[in-house]
């Protein structure tokens, strides 16, 4: 592969204001572009890929989810039934793609990216933005003029 190409751009648009969120959702970002960057069409080179990728892809959004709601649950978020609704309905949606794919049907490799780009559009964008003037409210404001959430401890959150 020659060059790189981008499906989706970290911005600040997508930062919810909490270090430890922020460095997972740029990780989700590299994740698709990187899956995008494999969309040779080739269908033998995108099964191998698939094959290689999807486990780290699967364990790293659970890792990510997984903090997201320990954190909410920690400040005691009130949106957090919602979000954690819309959380299981993807991994529902991830799974199932991956129980077709391991069933024999073709994974179109771009178009799995492109519905990852949509949903981390969506979902970051918008819904994690949501928990973002929560945290804000609670943060404190450290010497470097940013404001923090501890999470220090997510790890024995919950």
């Amino acid at each position: 592969m020659t060059s790189k190409t981008d499906l989706i751009t970290w911005s600040s648009t997508f930062s919810v204001g909490v270090k430890l969120i922020d460095d997972q959702h740029k990780g989700l970002l590299d994740l698709v572009n990187d899956m995008f960057n494999h969309a040779t069409g080739n269908e033998a080179e995108e099964r191998e890929y698939f094959a290689s990728i999807i486990q780290q892809a699967v364990q790293y959004v659970k890792v990510h989810f997984s903090t997201e709601e320990k954190i909410m649950l920690h400040t005691k978020f009130p949106g957090y039934a919602e979000h954690k609704k819309t959380h299981d309905s993807f991994v529902l949606t991830l799974v199932e793609n991956i129980e077709k794919y391991n069933a024999g049907r073709r994974l179109i490799l771009s178009d799995f990216t492109k519905f990852l780009k949509e949903w981390i559009l969506t979902h970051v964008a918008i819904m994690d933005k949501m928990y973002f003037s929560h945290f804000k409210s609670i943060a404190t404001r450290q010497d470097d003029g940013k404001l923090h959430i501890d999470t220090s401890n997510v790890a024995n959150i919950g």
